[in-house]
């Protein structure tokens, strides 16, 4: 069965989610947005039914916002402490985002938010359709832009042999009743319309939906409920 935990952390409670195999271990962590120590926490907490620990591969993020990516820096640090540079787990965004996760800063100082470290470079750029093997998981990165130019989605292939259950980690892209905010940099509605319709909405109505705030849905469920659409 899925590895799958998260915490809401931060000022903006945004959803830092954990996902790994369940017979390798090997994972990813999407959008750590705040709360280093917490998050890091989760990560050694969190152990396969065999014992194994959980090792992160990717640092993954949804989009380039302040609480998406705050923790990244001290996470990676705090994951990679003793190992070599090239055992680290990888920075991974869309290179859309990059100028706004490079500012991460100036992000917080218009927030009232000094807390923030410099942050570290992207190891890895992603684009729309690639995907990632972490252990027998298959995470497929949909680019989704309308929330931010580089907005992504994360769908976790389902696997009946491992228990996975198809899941799209949605970022601030798709809510439970609600889409994502367009007043920010960047910000287009039309386009988060036409992402959410075109890359979200024609997942299965069973997919389960995993946003960067607030409670899991379906899609399915946000078809027929949600007022935005």
């Amino acid at each position: 069965m899925l590895i799958d935990r998260s915490v809401a952390v931060g000022p903006f409670q945004s959803n830092c989610r954990l996902l790994a195999c369940p017979k390798t271990g090997q994972g990813v962590l999407v959008d750590p947005g705040d709360e280093p120590q917490r998050i890091v926490a989760l990560v050694g907490d969190t152990r396969t039914s065999t014992g194994l620990p959980v090792e992160i591969r990717y640092i993954l993020h949804t989009h380039g916002h302040l609480d998406h990516v705050g923790a990244t820096r001290p996470v990676v640090e705090a994951l990679g402490a003793g190992k070599a540079r090239s055992e680290w787990p990888k920075v991974a965004l869309h290179q859309g985002d990059e100028e706004m996760y490079k500012a991460l800063k100036s992000q917080g100082s218009m927030f009232g938010l000094s807390h923030y470290a410099e942050p570290l470079p992207v190891d890895h750029f992603l684009v729309d359709g690639e995907e990632l093997q972490v252990g027998e998981l298959r995470i497929v990165a949909l680019h989704t832009p309308g929330h931010s130019p580089g907005g992504m989605c994360f769908l976790v292939k389902g696997d009946a042999a491992l228990g996975v259950k198809e899941t799209v980690v949605s970022g601030d892209t798709l809510f439970q009743g609600s889409i994502g905010r367009t007043d920010l940099w960047g910000g287009d509605h039309d386009k988060l319309l036409r992402s959410i319709r075109t890359r979200l909405l024609s997942l299965s109505d069973e997919t389960r939906v995993c946003p960067g705030h607030g409670p899991d849905s379906q899609i399915g469920i946000e078809k027929r409920e949600n007022p935005f659409l």
